[in-house]
């Protein structure tokens, strides 16, 4: 039986079609870029998602160059990741967002 394999977006290294992060670079979302606020799928030549209206370039608080959202920066490699407060949950998620996407609970206020 084959088992194909598609390469990382964000580093080439190739994973099976089921990986859930990517050995290669580490990124939780190997395949496609998604919205941090609606988790919609995202292109880099949308300036705005198409399901919740989120700009899709921000500017990065740590070297203030304009860069799409995803899970570092372009062009410093910061993290834009923050982990979830609520011990059950600890998922990652973007740093701008106000509430998880995978629980519910205040990111912050």
């Amino acid at each position: 039986m084959a088992f194909y394999k598609e390469p990382c977006i964000h580093c080439g290294y190739f994973l099976p079609r089921d990986a859930q992060f990517c050995s290669g670079c580490g990124s939780r979302s190997p395949f496609i870029y998604s919205c941090p606020t609606c988790l919609r799928e995202i292109k880099k030549e949308e300036n705005f998602c198409l399901g919740c209206g989120r700009p899709l370039y921000i500017m990065c608080p740590k070297c203030l160059e304009k860069t799409f959202i995803q899970e570092r920066c372009e062009h410093c490699g910061e993290s834009f990741l923050v982990q979830c407060p609520n011990k059950r949950c600890q998922a990652y998620q973007f740093f701008q967002n106000t509430k998880c996407t995978a629980c519910g609970k205040v990111l912050r206020k």
